[in-house]
C-alpha cells in the first residue's frame, strides 16, 4: 500500500477517535493571528479540515469557508459538525486560481512527502488572491516517513524557511513554535508559519 492510501485509510478507520481527540483542542490564539490579517467576510479555504473545528470557528466569525479533506469518512462527520458540505478532495487536486483571501492548512499538508508538498504549495499560491494569507503547521523536527500508520514530513522554522525560498510569491510574515494542546501530548511541538501572497 502506498503512503497516501495508508494515510487516508488511517483516517477513514479512525475518524471518530481522531475527531474526538482534536475537535476540542484550543488553538484559538493561532486562528486569531490568521483571522486578524483578513478582510471582513473573507473567503477562506480550510485545506484538510479534519473535524471541522476551525471551519466552524471561522463561520462563526462571519467568514465564507470552503472546507476539504482527503478522507471520505472525515468529510461525512465534519459536514455534520459544521453544517456545510465538506468536499472530499486530495491536496493535489486543488485547481482554483485567485480565489481565496486566506488558506488555512492546520496540521494537514504535513502528510505530504516533500516533493508532493512542493507541487501543492505551487497550487496554494495560485489559489490565493494577491495579498492573500496562508497559514500552515508541521510537527517540529526533521524526519520524513510513515509513523503510526500515517505519512509525516516534519520541519523546523529554519528548514521551512529554506523550503519557502522556492516560492518568492509567498512572503513569510511570522514563524513560531507551539506546544501540542492535546492532553498528554504537551511534549510535542509544532512549527507554525503565516505568509502573504505577494
Amino acid at each position: 500500500m502506498d503512503w497516501q492510501s495508508q494515510t487516508l485509510n488511517y483516517y477513514d478507520e479512525n475518524a471518530a477517535a481522531f475527531i474526538q481527540g482534536t475537535a476540542a483542542a484550543d488553538i484559538s490564539s493561532t486562528r486569531e493571528r490568521f483571522a486578524k490579517l483578513l478582510p471582513p467576510g473573507a473567503r477562506i479555504l480550510d485545506f484538510g479540515c479534519g473535524s471541522g473545528r476551525d471551519t466552524k470557528a471561522f463561520l462563526e466569525l462571519g467568514f465564507q469557508v470552503d472546507a476539504t479533506d482527503g478522507s471520505a469518512e472525515i468529510c461525512r462527520q465534519a459536514s455534520s459538525f459544521t453544517g456545510i458540505n465538506v468536499q472530499h478532495m486530495l491536496f493535489q487536486d486543488l485547481d482554483t486560481v485567485d480565489t481565496y483571501d486566506g488558506i488555512w492548512a492546520c496540521a494537514s499538508i504535513l502528510h505530504l512527502p516533500k516533493q508532493d508538498l512542493i507541487g501543492v504549495l505551487h497550487k496554494i499560491c495560485r489559489a490565493l488572491k494577491t495579498g492573500g494569507i496562508f497559514y500552515t503547521s508541521f510537527k517540529y523536527g526533521t524526519d520524513e516517513g510513515v509513523r503510526g500508520g500515517r505519512y509525516f514530513t516534519d520541519f523546523t522554522p529554519e528548514t521551512l524557511h529554506d523550503l519557502l525560498q522556492q516560492f518568492p510569491e509567498l512572503v513569510p510574515l511570522e514563524t513560531w513554535i507551539t506546544q501540542d494542546v492535546r492532553p498528554g501530548r504537551e511534549e510535542e511541538r509544532w512549527t507554525n508559519i503565516l505568509a502573504r501572497r505577494a
